[in-house]
């Protein structure tokens, strides 16, 4: 009788320790079986909560001060052109459209992945420029399947185009496709003035991993808390990234490891007052095209913290030798076929 009532007053001291470490918003972790004692669940388990807290063992709990309240992910459309700069095939060698069908599904199936995510406002805005009516026709109808919110604007080109400078920075005339590429950055710049708080700008031929989004909003909850600043997060792991060596920093997100770049392509997201912070240097891309493009981007990272994850969250799908598409130490055929 001894021994049981020793052991009662073991489980009682126990529940009520348990109870006590809640309240104090500490976990409690059984090594020898791998279970967090204070929730119910295993240590591999998402044990992060959207707006509360980010855990990551075993280095303890990051308490989230920078709440992210909001998403809005403006997708650029144009399925009329197969490549902007390359006349090369991209990899698989399909139809545009089927390019830009892939991105978007790999957006809808990242939202939907995460039930937390339905903690924040996701929206989704289309910008498309020249697309037939049978592509729009299809890109509707992903949408309307998916049931999410979501506006697609036509892109009037003649409403930029008097704005942006003929000749290029390397004295070439501007062509077409980039003027239009140009007006359809602008026309989602002004988008983002309507948005309530993050911002993912996506050209439409990135396929993404199922859990992209949830992590680029959970690490933005995450480092934004312990920096106190705002960043920008790019979601591709691009091979040029690679081809020279310089000093980096590296970040842990809630699944992945990030490290510090200098250099993106267009797409990437941030917060509304980094857009506003930098609303001219941003707009200047859509003025004139600069050598490279994408030069006022780095010289705002020369001043703001950008990211990008290892391995890759989102696959650009280019030519498979350009060294701006295909992630390194990513199954492409993978994501290709789970859009």
């Amino acid at each position: 009788m001894k021994n049981i009532k020793n052991s009662k007053k073991t489980g009682f001291l126990k529940k009520l320790f348990i109870k006590i470490c809640r309240k104090l918003g500490f976990e409690i972790i059984a090594q020898n079986t791998f279970e967090i004692v204070t929730s119910g669940k295993k240590i591999n388990d998402d044990i992060s909560v959207i707006g509360e807290k980010s855990v990551n063992l075993p280095l303890g709990i990051v308490k989230i001060k920078r709440k992210v309240k909001a998403l809005d992910i403006i997708i650029r459309t144009c399925s009329s052109v197969n490549m902007l700069t390359q006349t090369k095939n991209r990899i698989f060698e399909k139809d545009k459209i089927v390019y830009t069908a892939k991105t978007i599904t790999s957006l809808i199936n990242s939202v939907k992945y995460d039930p937390q995510l339905e903690k924040i406002s996701v929206k989704f805005k289309v910008i498309d420029h020249n697309s037939s009516d049978e592509n729009l026709e299809k890109i509707n109808s992903i949408f309307k399947n998916s049931k999410l919110e979501y506006d697609l604007h036509k892109l009037d080109l003649s409403k930029y185009i008097k704005n942006i400078e003929k000749i290029n920075e390397r004295g070439e005339k501007v062509s077409h496709n980039q003027m239009s590429n140009m007006a359809n950055i602008n026309q989602s710049l002004l988008e983002s003035k309507n948005s309530n708080d993050l911002v993912y700008f996506v050209e439409d031929d990135y396929l993404h991993k199922k859990e992209a989004i949830s992590e680029m909003v959970f690490t933005y909850e995450r480092l934004a808390s312990q920096l106190d600043k705002e960043i920008i997060i790019c979601p591709a792991d691009y091979p040029y990234l690679y081809t020279q060596a310089e000093l980096t920093q590296n970040f842990l997100g809630k699944k992945y490891h990030w490290r510090k770049v200098n250099e993106t392509l267009c797409t990437f997201l941030t917060s509304k007052k980094i857009i506003e912070k930098y609303w001219d240097k941003y707009l200047s891309m859509c003025k004139k095209e600069h050598a490279p493009f994408e030069k006022p981007l780095h010289q705002i990272y020369e001043k703001e913290l950008c990211i990008s994850p290892i391995p890759s969250l989102a696959v650009h799908f280019t030519n498979v030798n350009s060294i701006f598409g295909l992630s390194p130490n990513v199954d492409w055929e993978k994501i290709w076929n789970e859009n």
